[in-house]
């Protein structure tokens, strides 16, 4: 027998800024199966459930750890109910509807050598609480032997017809007539439903490079490949905007008209004012024009992850002390997270405490001005953000550590007079005193070293973010 704390220990894979990462190699199935083991284990001490419900993106390594988890799961007595490949909100919409815990693998956005596991009590996302109660739990399982033919697992269709339902009951069958939308697929786990969606809305849909082979796109520093490939898309087809996602469909990626990638906080704080949201959680990194807009009642900045914006919306809701307040969260990311119930057309949107994809697109869509039009109402403050791929971990932290002690070193090398401010809530962050903004932090999920940066134009945006990149190579 082995022992789950243990093998997880000995994995080489860890808990990041959204859930378990790791390479490919170090999720043996008897990995798999300790992770489900001991999340199951620590669920049953405040939670009772028969089902744990599994879907996967379209990584080639997905299929064969959900079958691992799933294998595992059955050790104990609990079955599992496979979802397939799905968007992760949709496994984790269905999951809380029917009130069981889920564990949705993947590896997002990350490199192609690696994978993930996302992990979701009954009643949304794992807190930080619960990961070091999964590392720590020490229950017995019986070993999973590479060699071992595990069972095949039998699709079920609910959660993608939940997710679906959820929107096109939602608005109109009208709410995107007359648009023309660019669906960017590539290997997106929710490509086979996006089409769907925004034609029972009406739009008009045009599929773009649908792909075999995994595309690891992230949503935070978008290359330039896919920065071409939008603008030549929005000339060839004229389009209203172009809608994608990261690899497991909860990040959002959407262009404007004129095939400009919007960045995720400002598309959060689009949506947020649309959906006249009252107060928000968002991480350090998000754009400050979240507090210039003066559009919400209260706006907390938390550390970078989606289980630190959630545990602050119980604390914002006891703050409003307003049983109807419409609470949200978003990331830098762009994934967006719904607090509350809030009202949408006149009808109640329920409440979704997990990073999603759909409903910052539909709730730009259906204002009346465009996209480019809806930016040019917030103030003028403009992020970009890159990383040094292949960066150790724990090189990171000793740079990041090295610079918090001389601010001034950072601000000097990029031609600045003086700081005004230092946050090192989520890393290394400085305003400079034009309040230009430098942000360093190492990746929850990947060895790379992020980079932030804040400016008053998008030129002088990019222009400091070279610089930034060229001082820490320079280190």
């Amino acid at each position: 027998m082995l022992v789950t704390s243990n093998v997880i220990k000995n994995s080489g894979v860890q808990f990041g800024t959204s859930g378990a990462r790791g390479l490919v190699v170090g999720f043996t199935p008897s990995v798999c199966a300790a992770f489900a083991v001991s999340f199951a284990k620590v669920m049953q001490q405040n939670f009772a459930f028969t089902t744990v419900a599994i879907a996967i993106d379209n990584r080639p390594s997905s299929y064969a750890m959900a079958q691992a988890c799933a294998a595992g799961l059955q050790q104990l007595g609990i079955k599992s109910v496979y979802y397939g490949v799905v968007p992760t909100p949709a496994l984790a919409y269905k999951a809380m509807q029917d009130n069981m815990p889920a564990i949705m693998v993947t590896g997002s956005h990350i490199p192609f050598d690696r994978n993930g596991l996302k992990f979701y009590r009954p009643d949304g996302e794992i807190s930080k609480a619960d990961e070091l109660a999964i590392l720590a739990e020490q229950a017995e399982f019986t070993a999973l032997d590479d060699s071992l033919d595990l069972a095949e697992l039998a699709v079920d269709d609910a959660a993608k017809t939940a997710y679906i339902e959820r929107y096109t009951s939602l608005y109109p069958a009208d709410a995107l007539a007359g648009k023309s939308i660019g669906i960017y697929e590539h290997s997106s786990a929710g490509r086979d439903i996006y089409r769907q969606i925004f034609e029972a809305l009406g739009a008009q849909v045009t599929s773009l490079e649908r792909s075999n082979e995994f595309v690891a796109i992230d949503t935070e520093a978008v290359s330039a490949e896919d920065q071409a490939k939008a603008q030549a898309w929005s000339k060839e087809f004229a389009f209203d905007a172009i809608f994608s996602t990261d690899g497991d469909g909860d990040r959002p990626l959407i262009a404007d008209e004129n095939g400009n990638w919007l960045r995720g906080d400002i598309l959060g704080l689009l949506c947020s004012k649309a959906l006249n949201i009252q107060a928000l959680a968002v991480p350090v990194s998000c754009n400050t024009a979240i507090e210039q807009s003066a559009l919400f009642t209260k706006v907390v900045r938390t550390k970078i992850g989606s289980p630190y914006v959630i545990a602050e919306f119980s604390v914002l809701a006891a703050d409003l002390a307003d049983e109807f307040a419409a609470i949200a969260g978003f990331e830098a990311n762009g994934g967006y997270l719904l607090g509350s119930d809030v009202l949408v057309e006149g009808k109640s949107l329920k409440a979704l405490p997990t990073r999603d994809a759909l409903l910052p697109a539909f709730a730009l869509l259906t204002q009346k001005a465009t996209l480019a039009e809806q930016l040019k109402t917030l103030p003028p403050r403009f992020t970009v953000s890159d990383r040094l791929k292949d960066f150790a971990t724990d090189k990171s932290k000793a740079l990041i550590a090295e610079l918090t002690t001389q601010p001034e070193k950072v601000a000097t090398a990029l031609g600045f007079t003086a700081v005004n401010n230092v946050n090192t809530t989520d890393g290394l962050r400085i305003t400079m005193n034009n309040a230009d903004v430098v942000h360093f932090r190492p990746s929850g999920n990947a060895p790379e070293l992020r980079c932030y940066v804040e400016s008053a134009s998008t030129q002088a945006a990019q222009q400091l973010l070279t610089k930034a990149l060229e001082f820490l190579l320079g280190l």
